[in-house]
């Protein structure tokens, strides 16, 4: 299989141990109405520290198989909004603690 790289969203995590399913979204032009549709695939991908989150974007690379479903690995966390909530409020939390 050659080399295949994807950009998708997480959509469920947690549910397995080092396992997180990421939807993949593409476009493609309707036949006749020439009209662009969203399909999306969801892959399951194997996260070896378990640290991605809902709604992180990420990008998955195709791997040997890991087990019956698990064909993809997380390569990179794009964007991560739980995290950067976190180190906001961490900061917020600190900027209280020395103003006072």
């Amino acid at each position: 299989m050659p080399p295949m790289a994807f950009t998708g969203v997480v959509t469920k995590v947690g549910c397995m141990n080092k396992t997180a399913t990421v939807t993949v979204s593409r476009f493609v032009m309707h036949k006749i109405t020439g009209k662009r549709i969203e399909r999306s695939t969801k892959i399951l991908t194997h996260d070896e520290n378990n640290k991605l989150r809902l709604n992180d974007k990420v990008t998955i690379r195709n791997c040997p198989p890991i087990s019956a479903r698990k064909r993809f690995k997380l390569e990179k966390i794009i964007y991560s909004p739980e995290t950067e909530r976190d180190m906001a409020h961490a900061m917020l939390t600190k900027e209280m603690v020395t103003g006072q």
